[in-house]
């Protein structure tokens, strides 16, 4: 009897600090990264630990309120349990294990990358946890992979990107309902599609992820049906560059002054980590009651959302398929102009 193909599959994600003594150390791999400060690394480094000793103390704070760490590892953990369980139906004689690389924080892309290179995969789908693509995102954690996997086995195929996945949209759609309708159904309410925003500067290089955002609100929304008032807007601003808008705190404000409950969900957050956790389940709620917003209900992250979960399946085994043929991709994804290399 032969021996079984392997098929490794690569989940990529942010990452988060696992506890208070992490905090600083992950802000500092996070800005010093050409893909968030574009700037040569004699300059971004400095500029990155200071912005990580200046943000220490409050980023601290926000993750107490999440038990001192991110839960995005344990988040993430289950999705790649929940994928490898649907992998083994779909690929019944091979061994498929799935992988985690984040790009700041534990378990980092070249420890990643080498336990990858232990299994001996014949496949490799790199498959970024990011349904909408970015270069800030997607773009630098397949470059980190490319330079830690440069002479792994194993045949590499990549999801760019998903946001108009039929299982992602129903997901979305399915946990929207759901939510509502637990919230009993407050009065006259507006949905808002919440995603992480971006400096404008990156937008306007060519990168595609708002018209992504914007293309899974519009499926999901259209996947409800009539009779939903509904908005995209964009959270976690930092810093004093011009960021896309409309922002979801603004957004809030403008409900309240209608008299509007608010319907928020993370449209570009597949797990539950500080920008939901914190930001949306305290912050934006605060907002909202001061605002005079009647109803604030927040719909949960993808998780292991059964759909969503399925929806990954399908783009794994889409991957497989292509035998590593190299196809455009519809929604236009790759590096800006100008990009850093």
């Amino acid at each position: 009897m032969g021996t079984k193909r392997k098929i490794a599959v690569v989940l990529f994600n942010l990452g988060g600090p696992d506890g208070p003594d992490a905090v600083r150390p992950f802000l500092f791999n996070l800005f010093r990264d050409p893909a968030i400060i574009g700037l040569p690394a004699p300059l971004r480094y400095p500029i990155a630990a200071l912005i990580a000793a200046t943000r220490a103390k409050l980023a601290k704070e926000n993750y107490a309120l999440m038990g001192g760490g991110s839960p995005l590892l344990p988040e993430t953990e289950k999705q790649a349990r929940a994928l490898e369980a649907d992998l083994a139906a779909r690929f019944p004689d091979a061994e498929t294990r799935c992988f985690i690389a984040m790009r700041y924080w534990k378990p980092l892309t070249d420890e990643t990358a080498r336990a990858v290179e232990a299994f001996a995969p014949d496949e490799v789908v790199l498959l970024p946890l990011y349904p909408q693509y970015s270069s800030t995102t997607t773009g630098s954690s397949l470059k980190a992979w490319e330079r830690a996997y440069r002479k792994g086995p194993g045949r590499v195929s990549t999801v760019c990107c998903y946001p108009a996945d039929e299982d992602l949209v129903q997901a979305h759609a399915d946990l929207i309902r759901a939510a509502y309708d637990q919230a009993g159904r407050p009065g006259r309410a507006r949905l808002l599609f919440s995603a992480h925003g971006l400096p404008e500067k990156v937008i306007l290089a060519g990168d595609p992820y708002q018209s992504q955002v914007e293309a899974t609100a519009a499926a999901v929304a259209a996947r409800l049906g009539e009779g939903w008032d509904w908005r995209v807007t964009y959270q976690s601003r930092v810093g004093p560059m011009k960021w896309i808008g409309p922002s979801t705190e603004d957004e809030i404000r403008a409900a309240g002054q209608q008299g509007l409950a608010l319907v928020v969900t993370p449209i570009a957050f597949v797990s539950e980590h500080i920008e939901t956790l914190v930001e949306l389940d305290h912050e934006y709620r605060e907002v909202a009651t001061k605002a005079g917003c009647p109803a604030y209900v927040r719909v949960p992250a993808l998780g292991v959302t059964p759909a969503f979960i399925r929806g990954l399946g399908g783009l794994v085994q889409q991957a497989i398929v292509a035998e590593h043929r190299k196809i455009d991709c519809a929604w236009r994804c790759g590096e800006p102009k100008g990009a850093r290399a």
